[in-house]
């Protein structure tokens, strides 16, 4: 037999189990507050960047047609 013979008769059951595979997503490990707290402050600061960037003219186009869209729809 050849060798990609022997490997796709293998079984399911064969093959190495990785034991976080089986584990129930529900018993995953708490984070702790302060890890909470830093990935909080960490995600705030993405936030703050992005969310005091201009907007894109290419968005503010859009944003036009769509509005013009609406006023001649009513």
């Amino acid at each position: 037999m050849a060798e990609g013979e022997m490997l796709s008769e293998r079984s399911e059951s064969d093959a190495p189990h990785d034991e976080t595979s089986r584990r129930d997503p529900r018993e995953a490990a708490t984070l702790t507050p302060q890890i909470r707290d830093r990935i909080a402050v960490q995600l705030r600061a993405m936030y703050d960047s992005v969310a005091s960037q201009p907007v894109p003219d290419r968005f503010a186009d859009l944003i036009a047609k769509l509005d013009a869209t609406e006023r001649d729809a009513s």
